[in-house]
């Protein structure tokens, strides 16, 4: 799938976990982990906003398009 989700690049640099983002976003660390792992096929923009909030970054920082052609960076 050519969007790819960054979260996990965001809790590194907040030295934050999976579990205490869920806490802090309102799901769960299993619905948190598909999202992470780029299984999801859809976001709520709530949770997208909620995720913002928690990480104190912009949508852009947790979501990139990448070229099919281009493949993994």
């Amino acid at each position: 799938m050519p969007i790819v989700v960054d979260i996990d690049v965001m809790l590194a640099r907040r030295k934050m976990s999976v579990g205490a983002l869920a806490d802090l976003v309102g799901v769960t660390p299993a619905n948190l982990a598909v999202l992470k792992n780029g299984r999801a096929r859809a976001v709520r923009f709530s949770t997208l906003d909620a995720l913002c909030e928690a990480l104190q970054c912009q949508p852009g920082d947790l979501l990139r398009w990448e070229s099919p052609e281009q493949g993994p960076e």
